[in-house]
């Protein structure tokens, strides 16, 4: 699950490239976060604007452990 070498610090998190993405609606990062104290499961989409300029972000969803 992710990697073990990171170490998880309050208030962060970490995303990896999901290894296990078979379909579009599946995410494209996954990871943890911990968020005052409580640890949270991360699943992160990569998106594009379909408007001028294609500006890219990542939509999140967090859901505790």
């Amino acid at each position: 699950e992710g990697n073990m070498a990171f170490e998880q610090r309050d208030n962060s998190g970490a995303m990896f490239k999901n290894q296990r993405k078979e379909k579009d609606t599946h995410p494209n990062l996954t990871g943890t976060a911990m968020i005052d104290g409580v640890m949270y499961y991360v699943n992160g989409w990569t998106k594009e604007s379909k408007k001028d300029g294609g500006d890219r972000w990542i939509s999140m969803s967090f859901k505790k452990k």
